[in-house]
């Protein structure tokens, strides 16, 4: 199972993340308490192996500005939290991650009209677009067809869920950023056990 660490703010936190397994790494360009700046996520992504997806998440944003971002920092993918459309996410030479917020199954349905490689399902929206630490109704998986596209499953993923979720929404990858932290931090005992569980869940079933 793939796994993504959001919400990444340091060099020394993003470098143990890769080294005990994490396959993509998340630097958040908009408003929230893990926002970093374009020049520090530069100097955070010119440390990491080239091997790791380097995602830049924005809600909403200028498209000009986006691409500034990717140019200034090396990003190899974003995604896309906000109420971006489909002609827009089509604009990007990188891959493109469409986050949506899951309530219902009309969410999902939405889903169909973007034709970009990633999806993104999240909890509902909260003071932020994302990392709120809250899950959605993992039922509402239930017949979901990909067709094609990659899911990565996140919202309220932490060590102790994540392999129900894994069971439950059959994923391509899974992410996570309040489920590894302590008051409002990266935690390093839960980066690397929801690692373990996610990745050795693979290997046992």
């Amino acid at each position: 199972m793939k796994v993504k660490i959001c919400g990444i703010k340091d060099v020394q936190t993003g470098r143990y993340a890769v080294e005990k397994g994490a396959d993509a790494l998340g630097f958040v360009f908009a408003e929230s308490k893990r926002k970093v700046s374009p020049n520090e996520a530069r100097k955070i992504i010119k440390e990491m192996s080239t091997e790791v997806f380097k995602v830049g998440v924005f809600v909403n944003e200028e498209f000009d500005k986006v691409q500034e971002i990717i140019a200034q920092t090396g990003l190899n993918a974003v995604q896309l939290h906000g109420d971006e459309s489909p002609d827009y996410c089509r604009n990007f030479a990188i891959p493109v991650i469409k986050a949506f917020s899951i309530e219902s199954r009309a969410d999902i349905k939405k889903i169909a009209e973007y034709d970009c490689e990633y999806v993104l399902l999240d909890s509902p929206k909260g003071k932020y677009r994302g990392g709120n630490g809250i899950k959605f109704d993992w039922s509402l998986l239930e017949n979901f067809e990909v067709r094609g596209k990659k899911m990565i499953l996140a919202g309220g993923l932490n060590p102790e869920n994540v392999t129900e979720a894994i069971r439950k929404g059959n994923p391509y990858m899974v992410d996570v950023s309040s489920g590894v932290e302590t008051d409002g931090k990266k935690d390093f005992v839960k980066i690397r056990s929801f690692l373990e569980q996610a990745k050795h869940r693979e290997e046992i079933g």
